[in-house]
């Protein structure tokens, strides 16, 4: 049964997106902006060009608070928690006891606690597991009073610095608290150099009760245009990130995702603190290669013919084989070429295999191609 208006929750922009002509859905609960009247294929070029305004207010942010906390978030995910630097922030994998992804998230060192951001359909879940698990040994203080907006495009740092000027000091995945002059109003923020689009830009935590005025001031800057969730898949997919739900899931683990570049040397076998976390022995095992223990791994897939293939549809081997399914494609706007996402048998994850699609009865050729089909634009300095 879908949710029908009343049921859903409203983002703090809800009647400036209503203002702009948004066309809302529903989208974890909430009631959120797909496109604009500009549409998706203009607000997915505009970002790749210029600088694009995304509404993520309904992802979670929690602060873990206390001189346990580092050590205590490390316990639940594969990553090196301890040894980030303040200021610094990193990508990581909340897993259950068999090594499976209950949710990816960001968090950032902030000297004075951990900041963390979790998808927003799994945000309830995640902050009631993150409790259980760790709350004798940190505060755990969910944030729902603050939204959080994406300025996303080369054009960000540009816009960004005219109402907070230092922004432009920052490089990927670092962040610290600013000042957002917006007229005679001073809005104060956090804000990280990140995002999920491949491009440059910024990633702004804001009190709710000054996110309108922030959003109005970045939306007047020349290069700024607001963009809805529709270009915000579209750009992350180009990107080969993994969309949770889709690419990544409670059965899916980091090493069959592709994901291991997120797990750093001292959690792996070796390491000064390997292991420790849920799932450890599995994950481990399959990141040395033993027999049989990694059974399919993600891929990134180009169709040979223009015909764009969407998630949920078979894989096939040339003789009909089920070789697993799509999780998410389309054609991608930048390139003009349908991409896809989807898991395969290790044998068939080399570059260059083929494969088909089973698109509505008939088999669409597709080629394993390295990701990110765009090249991406971080600013590492």
């Amino acid at each position: 049964m879908s949710a029908t208006p009343d049921d859903l929750l409203k983002v703090p922009l809800n009647d400036l997106h209503i203002a702009l002509g948004a066309r809302m859905v529903s989208f974890a609960g909430y009631s959120m902006p797909v496109q604009y009247p500009a549409g998706l294929m203009a607000e997915h070029k505009h970002t790749r060009t210029a600088a694009g305004l995304f509404d993520v207010s309904h992802m979670g942010q929690l602060r873990l608070v206390g001189p346990d906390a580092a050590a205590a978030l490390e316990s639940l995910i594969p990553v090196d928690v301890i040894d980030l630097a303040v200021g610094k922030q990193r990508y990581g994998l909340l897993l259950n006891d068999e090594g499976g992804i209950i949710d990816d998230l960001m968090f950032v060192n902030r000297g004075t606690d951990i900041f963390v951001i979790v998808n927003g359909a799994c945000k309830v879940g995640d902050i009631a597991h993150v409790q259980a698990k760790i709350g004798s040994r940190c505060q755990v203080i969910p944030m729902p009073e603050r939204a959080l907006l994406a300025l996303q495009g080369p054009q960000a740092v540009t816009a960004l610095t005219r109402l907070a000027p230092g922004v432009e000091k920052l490089v990927f995945m670092t962040g610290g608290n600013f000042t957002i002059q917006a007229g005679a109003q001073r809005i104060d923020v956090f804000l990280t150099r990140s995002g999920y689009t491949g491009e440059d830009g910024f990633e702004i935590s804001v009190h709710e009760s000054d996110a309108l005025a922030l959003a109005k001031v970045l939306l007047a800057q020349p290069e700024v245009k607001p963009i809805g969730l529709g270009a915000r898949n579209s750009l992350r997919l180009e990107a080969g990130l993994p969309l949770y739900g889709n690419d990544i899931d409670s059965n899916t683990t980091p090493v069959e995702a592709g994901l291991q570049w997120a797990m750093q040397k001292v959690r792996r076998t070796g390491g000064a603190r390997a292991g420790g976390f849920p799932g450890a022995s599995k994950i481990l095992a399959q990141l040395g290669g033993e027999p049989d223990s990694v059974t399919r791994k993600r891929v990134g897939l180009k169709a040979l013919e223009r015909i764009p293939v969407r998630e949920h549809i078979e894989l096939q081997s040339s003789t009909g084989e089920r070789l697993g399914e799509v999780t998410s494609g389309l054609l991608g706007p930048t390139i003009d070429q349908p991409i896809a996402m989807g898991y395969v048998p290790p044998a068939l994850a080399a570059l260059g295999t083929q494969v088909n699609a089973i698109v509505r009865g008939k088999p669409v050729k597709m080629e394993v191609v390295a990701m990110p089909f765009v090249p991406t634009n971080y600013f590492r300095g």
